[in-house]
């Protein structure tokens, strides 16, 4: 059912962002903290059976330097330094098989998909641990995990790691580091926004329904998880909600959106009750950069499903061609 805004006023819904005013110093710190570490990639071949792709086991330190798994998809047989999407993946899903990742290497593009840490079992396969995990009684999930300090809150490690990524992408001598493209959809959308928003000098992002956008809005207006882990630890954790959304307010995507300066193609499903459209809007309307936004109006967390990665294809092929 449609259940939030109506179409023309989510195009018009820019709500007051919520930001500590230490928000571009926590970032600076976090980032220069990680990059002390060697970014140290490893790209080790794997026979995958597939003959037009070649295969790469990656590794690289992410957030306190532990090592972060991923795979490097290479079309074979084209003269390089190629275009690179750095995908990152939904809520509990890992980097599953290569053979699943085979869309952006179709288009002549070579792929990184960086494994989430902690996750993997929801439903997808994933092979990185969270050495550090939660400092604080949690709701299952990930989502309160260590939400009592943002310096100990799960996504901080997260991002970091998405952004490593991006410098583990750039690393590669096939790939073009001027033209490497962060792309996810639901926690992904939200990962791809956090990129956006702390690589000065990405290409461009594809933030499909994402997720950890505008959460305050999100928590009082959805019951669907995992929004509702917050809205969990709330309940029982009372008197402490403005201590949570002062945490949050720093991997907030809304936030995020507003330092973004790389062209961005964003969907949103009108019946989305896990990423409900305003928080979506609210992301996409503060984005700094030039951006698309393509609405799914009968569609709920599913998006435009494989629709949407035809817009992604020819958006991507837009933008490499100039056009």
């Amino acid at each position: 059912m449609f259940f939030d805004l109506p179409l023309e006023e989510l195009r018009e819904y820019l709500p007051a962002r919520e930001e500590a005013p230490d928000f571009d110093a926590f970032w600076a710190s976090t980032l220069k903290d990680a990059r002390r570490h060697d970014l140290d990639p490893v790209f080790e071949p794997v026979e995958t059976g597939l003959r037009i792709v070649d295969t790469f086991d990656v590794t690289f330190s992410g957030y306190g330097g532990h090592r972060i798994r991923g795979w490097l998809q290479v079309p074979r047989d084209l003269v390089g330094p190629l275009p690179c999407v750095v995908t990152v993946l939904g809520y509990g899903g890992g980097r599953s098989l290569p053979v699943d990742w085979l869309v952006w290497s179709s288009a002549a593009c070579i792929e990184l998909v960086m494994d989430t840490r902690g996750q993997g079992t929801g439903w997808s396969p994933g092979d990185t641990p969270d050495p550090e995990g939660g400092a604080n009684p949690q709701a299952p999930g990930f989502m309160t995990a260590g939400i009592s300090d943002p310096e100990r809150y799960y996504y901080r490690r997260v991002f970091t790691d998405a952004v490593r990524a991006i410098e583990t992408a750039r690393s590669h001598p096939a790939v073009d580091e001027q033209r490497v493209f962060v792309s996810g959809g639901s926690q992904g959308g939200g990962i791809s926004l956090a990129v956006a928003g702390l690589v000065p000098d990405l290409a461009g992002a594809m933030p499909d329904v994402p997720f950890l956008c505008h959460y305050r809005r999100a928590v009082a207006i959805t019951d669907n998880q995992p929004y509702q882990e917050v809205r969990t630890y709330c309940r029982t954790h009372r008197g402490q909600a403005e201590s949570v959304f002062r945490t949050l307010s720093y991997f907030d995507g809304v936030n995020l959106a507003a330092r973004a300066k790389a062209p961005a193609l964003f969907s949103a499903g009108l019946m989305d009750q896990t990423c409900p459209p305003s928080t979506v809007f609210a992301a996409y309307n503060h984005y700094a950069g030039a951006k698309e936004m393509r609405v799914w109006d009968y569609n709920d967390h599913e998006g435009g499903g494989a629709f949407q990665t035809q817009e992604k294809v020819n958006w991507l092929q837009d933008q490499l061609s100039g056009s």
